[in-house]
C-alpha cells in the first residue's frame, strides 16, 4: 500500500483522509500548521499527524496538496526541492495551474491537478483531474484512486479545468441558492421553515439520484413530471419568462471567466 501525505488538514484534506481510512487505506500522514489541529486529527482518526510538511513528504508515494491557494507558493518553496520523480503530486488547490507548481518543485516530478467540490466532505463529491507536463496515465490513475474516495472523478485536459470549476466547483452554491429560494417559497405558501427545508432538500437529493442512477436525461425527467395544463408547466412558464435558463448560462460563463483570471494571478 502506497504512503500518502495529505498536506493541509482542512475540510477537503480531512474528508479525503476519512474516505481513504474507510476504504482500508492506513499508510497516511496529514499535516496542519496548528498544533491543536494536529492533535485533533490524530485523536479523531488515529493517524500520524504533524506540523512538519518536510517530514511528511519524505517516503510518501503521493503528496496531496490541500492548502489554500494563497498558501501554495510558501509550501512549494518549503517542500519543492525535496520531491523526487518517484513521487506524484496531487494538487486540489483551486485555480492553481500545474505549470505554476512545476516551476517551484524539483524538475520532472509528475503533477496532477484536481478540482473537487464541497460535497466531497460527505463523500458525494465531483472532481475533474488533468495531467501536468510530466504526468502520464499511471499518475492519473493514482489520482483517480485517491479521489474516488470523495465521490466521482472525470479526466479532462487542463484547459477545461476552469470550466470544471465553473460548473461543479461552484455548482453547490447554485443549488444552495435555488434551495434557499424554494424554501422561502414554501414559507410564503404557509409551510413551516422546517417542513419546507425537508421537502426541498430531499427533493433535490432524490432528483439528483434519479438523474444519476436511472441515467435519465434532464429533459426526460422534467417531461415525466410535467402534465398538460398542470401545476408544473404553469411554474416552468414563469421560470422561462423570467429568463432563468439564460441566467444560469451567463452565471456559469462568468464563473469560468473569473476562474481564468484567478489562474493568471488576477
Amino acid at each position: 500500500m502506497e504512503r500518502i501525505a495529505i498536506i493541509g488538514g482542512g475540510r477537503i484534506g480531512e474528508a479525503l483522509l476519512s474516505g481513504l481510512l474507510s476504504s482500508g487505506w492506513s499508510d497516511i500522514v496529514v499535516t496542519s500548521r496548528r498544533e491543536a489541529r494536529v492533535a485533533e486529527l490524530h485523536e479523531r482518526h488515529n493517524v500520524e499527524a504533524t506540523t512538519s510538511n518536510t517530514n511528511a513528504v519524505q517516503g510518501a508515494a503521493i503528496i496531496v496538496i490541500a492548502v489554500k491557494p494563497q498558501d501554495i507558493d510558501a509550501l512549494l518553496e518549503e517542500i519543492g526541492p525535496l520531491l523526487t520523480t518517484e513521487q506524484t503530486v496531487l494538487s486540489v488547490a483551486a485555480a492553481i495551474p500545474t505549470k505554476r507548481i512545476e516551476a517551484r518543485i524539483a524538475d520532472g516530478v509528475p503533477v496532477v491537478r484536481a478540482m473537487p467540490n464541497s460535497p466531497s466532505t460527505v463523500h458525494e463529491g465531483m472532481a475533474g483531474i488533468s495531467a501536468g507536463a510530466h504526468a502520464n496515465d499511471t499518475h492519473l490513475a493514482q489520482a483517480e484512486e485517491v479521489l474516488s474516495h470523495l465521490g466521482r472523478v472525470v479526466r479532462v485536459q487542463e484547459d477545461a479545468m476552469d470550466a470544471i470549476t465553473a460548473v461543479s466547483g461552484s455548482g453547490p452554491a447554485y443549488f444552495a441558492l435555488l434551495a434557499e429560494a424554494m424554501i422561502e417559497a414554501g414559507i410564503l405558501l404557509g409551510l413551516s421553515r422546517e417542513i419546507s427545508t425537508t421537502l426541498v432538500v430531499q427533493t433535490m437529493l432524490g432528483t439528483g439520484k434519479q438523474l444519476r442512477d436511472e441515467k435519465m436525461h434532464p429533459v426526460e425527467l422534467r417531461e415525466s413530471v410535467t402534465s398538460p395544463g398542470g401545476t408544473t408547466i404553469a411554474a416552468i412558464r414563469e421560470l422561462e419568462q423570467a429568463g432563468v435558463r439564460a441566467a444560469f448560462l451567463n452565471a456559469i460563463q462568468a464563473a469560468m471567466t473569473r476562474a481564468r483570471e484567478l489562474a493568471d494571478g488576477g
